[in-house]
């Protein structure tokens, strides 16, 4: 079969993304782009969010190889809206504007965003700051036992003091600088200048525990960026790269599914992902869509009907008709709804970030000046200690090491900890403190059908024959047939044989009927297995007179075999805790919502057997996202429970995400603050009781280290703190907020 190499997609398209991105953006001015640097520059204009607007850009570019730019050179013609150029090698895009605005712009430079080479980066980042973290933590404990416990030079126990204090404040120290750089002082910076103060007064345990605890802080956020990364770059791979293209003389030749064109016809053979969004022109099968909508049954596909890039196809050899190319096919906007999605989503806003750079500048301006306080106002020396008072600098120290936030910092992570600790005992996997912190505030949560509510994998619920009484036999003769099939109906009946002992036949001969179903030969002779219309086409198809088709949210496998008919019945059973834990929810006033891309009957009747508020049907990834973003919008907020591919973006957008861990896909996961990992929607309840619990706890930390902080501040102004004193009540806050946190492992489920 003849192979063509890709030919780069038109220019215009990729000109038209980047014009449309500009034009869409009012704070963007100009765009510049360098395919041989592989550099992209974005000029704004005013106060921007510049993570946001980078992470919609990269969306943009991931269609645009820069090898294609190069092979391109085309440049569209500039039209009344923007100014299109090229300058050296580079493309450049520019909104009009008067001569002297360019001097007002603000120039990003980035590299260009390829998922490999952003996976390796922060691979890379976490790996780092771990070792440098468990550098710190090493020579801490090593410098305290020597320190306490033997009789070692002085020199030794500060050597390794002083190693702990630059492998924990390094990566601070290199975003301190940017920081400065930029005229900002942060919570880092104060923590460098407290870990200074307490070596200049003899405190190197405390600096270097306090650089400990930010060194594993960090640590631990660049981990969860390098999965998030992973997750979605595997998401990228696992779809499809060459496309079977049909030629006008009947042949057919493979390429790359980024040049295929719209109007394009393209072969899809069984078993094979369909690589973009398309239409049935010729053939029938069925399309496993369950990554995409949720929905557990395989939805027949006939000239005609739409396919969705992503998704199996089951068993038919199809042509079909590319509608949309393939960076806009459903997987691709899945990928590009996370990456927006993660950006948009509230931060998780601690109370000691929010005054960082105001408290940073109060201690430091404070300390300053209680230094020439005394020193100017009160005549102590400011170096030389004497018999009768410390030196102004020493006070000074004492003030910011009394000042300095560690039991404040404690606070919150060390009822994080107890609290993810007491959740993981019990199948509750908490992805940070964010997620405690926010699930108490939640008063409406949006549930996913197929795998939450439900068990996500289609049972056999009952066995006909006609007329009654072999129904063993009917049972017997499908599983015989299915056991030869992949199809996720089958497994359910193999499965539900093998549980009722059921010993299936040999088969002499075995065909899938295109479209139809099984056919295959026995001892006891020929037997069919399929849809309906293979009983209709026999010669007992008078049988169906007095048969209904299959009740509302079944599947059915009818059974053909000489004398014997009969059928098997299929449904996605509800979990039997989902009705109990709706009625909790709805007694502590939260309001749920069904979110699911099943069809409307049967998403209403699932919605009225367990009494849950509001059903949304028939919705796509997107409609999901924008159904949370309302929500958001109207001032709720927001928990989102799933476990497909499909949920995820609407999970990356919610104010607290919750997948269903046994059976959840590597998309929801990851973007997942909770983690029910027994698969039981009854550890939900038990997610947002320790959340409440946590909230109590850390609320009464903060007023504990608060309170010592401000009361030893206070003392300390007035000279009346002795050190000793100081250091005690420091690190006893500390030792409090600890015991108060550890309460949370003793909370009964």
């Amino acid at each position: 079969m003849p192979n063509s190499p890709p030919a780069p997609p038109d220019s215009s398209s990729w000109m038209t993304a980047l014009a449309d991105f500009l034009l869409d953006e009012p704070a963007v001015e100009s765009i510049r782009l360098n395919p041989d640097s592989k550099r992209v520059e974005m000029a704004t204009l005013g106060q921007v969010d510049g993570e946001l607007l980078q992470a919609k850009l990269s969306e943009v570019l991931r269609a645009v190889d820069a090898r294609w730019l190069k092979q391109d050179m085309q440049v569209p013609p500039s039209s009344g809206m923007l100014d299109v150029q090229q300058k050296g090698g580079a493309f450049i895009l520019e909104k009009p504007s008067c001569p002297t605005a360019p001097k007002f712009w603000k120039w990003r430079d980035f590299a260009w965003p390829e998922p490999d080479e952003m996976e390796q980066e922060s691979d890379n980042e976490w790996r780092m700051l771990a070792l440098q973290a468990g550098i710190c933590a090493v020579a801490l404990v090593a410098g305290y036992v020597l320190e306490r416990f033997f009789s070692a030079p002085a020199w030794l126990p500060k050597s390794l003091f002083a190693l702990s204090l630059i492998s924990g404040g390094w990566d601070a120290a290199k975003d301190t600088w940017e920081n400065l750089r930029e005229g900002r002082l942060d919570v880092h910076f104060l923590m460098l200048a407290v870990a200074c103060g307490a070596v200049s007064i003899g405190a190197w345990e405390e600096g270097a525990l306090l650089l400990f605890l930010f060194s594993t802080s960090g640590a631990l956020e660049h981990f969860v960026m390098f999965r998030t990364h992973r997750e979605i770059n595997a998401l990228t791979k696992a779809a499809p790269k060459h496309a079977h293209v049909l030629l006008p003389d009947g042949t057919t030749t493979d390429r790359g599914v980024q040049t295929l064109q719209v109007g394009e016809v393209i072969v899809v053979k069984p078993d094979e992902l369909f690589p973009v969004d398309g239409t049935v022109t010729s053939g029938s099968t069925a399309a496993d869509e369950s990554t995409l909508t949720g929905e557990a049954v395989p939805i027949a596909k006939e000239t005609g009907s739409p396919i969705y890039g992503g998704t199996l196809n089951q068993w038919g050899l199809v042509q079909v008709r590319v509608d949309r190319p393939a960076t806009q096919s459903a997987l691709a906007k899945i990928i590009t709804l996370i990456q927006t999605a993660q950006h948009l989503r509230a931060p998780s806003q601690r109370f000691t970030d929010r005054f960082g750079t105001r408290y940073t500048l109060l201690t430091l301006s404070t300390v300053a000046l209680m230094f020439f306080v005394w020193w100017l106002g009160f005549g102590i020396p400011p170096l030389e200690n004497t018999a009768a008072s410390k030196s102004s600098f020493y006070r000074a120290m004492t003030l910011l090491v009394v000042m300095s936030p560690c039991a404040l910092v404690l606070s919150i992570p060390s009822a994080i900890l107890a609290a993810i600790a007491w959740g993981a005992r019990r199948g509750v996997l908490f992805r940070g403190g964010a997620a405690i912190e926010k699930l108490a505030e939640v008063d409406v949560i949006a549930m996913d059908k197929t795998g939450t509510l439900t068990e996500g994998e289609l049972k056999v619920s009952k066995i006909e024959s006609f007329p009654a009484g072999r129904e063993a036999d009917v049972l017997r003769i499908a599983a015989s047939l299915e056991a030869n099939s992949n199809h996720p109906i089958a497994r359910a009946i193999t499965q539900h044989a093998q549980a009722q002992g059921v010993v299936v036949e040999k088969l002499a001969e075995f065909q899938s009927i295109t479209g139809q179903g099984l056919r295959g030969r026995t001892a006891a002779g020929l037997s069919y297995v399929g849809r309906r219309e293979l009983v209709k086409d026999s010669t007992l198809g008078a049988v169906l007179a007095g048969v209904p088709d299959a009740p509302l949210g079944f599947s059915e496998v009818w059974v053909l075999h000489e004398q014997i008919v009969g059928r098997v019945l299929l449904k996605d059973e509800i979990r039997a805790g989902s009705r109990a834990v709706l009625e909790k929810l709805a007694a502590e006033g939260v309001r749920t919502i069904m979110l699911t891309g099943d069809r409307r009957a049967a998403a209403t009747e699932v919605g009225e057997k367990l009494g849950i508020a509001e059903v949304r049907a028939g919705l796509h990834p997107e409609d999901k996202v924008a159904a949370i973003r309302e929500l958001t919008q109207a001032g709720h907020k927001v928990a989102m429970i799933g476990d497909g591919v499909n949920d995820a973006p609407s999970l990356a957008a919610a104010y607290v995400s919750v997948a269903m861990g046994a059976r959840g896909s590597d998309a929801a996961l990851e973007q997942s603050d909770v983690v029910l990992m027994q698969d039981k929607i009854e550890k939900l309840l038990s997610a947002r009781q320790i959340s409440r619990r946590a909230r109590r706890i850390i609320q009464q930390n903060l007023i504990i280290s608060l309170g010592s902080v401000v009361v030893m501040a206070v003392a300390s102004l007035f000279g009346i703190v002795p050190l000793t004193l100081g250091v005690l009540t420091h690190e006893g806050s500390t030792v409090v907020v600890c015991l108060n946190s550890l309460r949370l492992l003793f909370e009964k489920e």
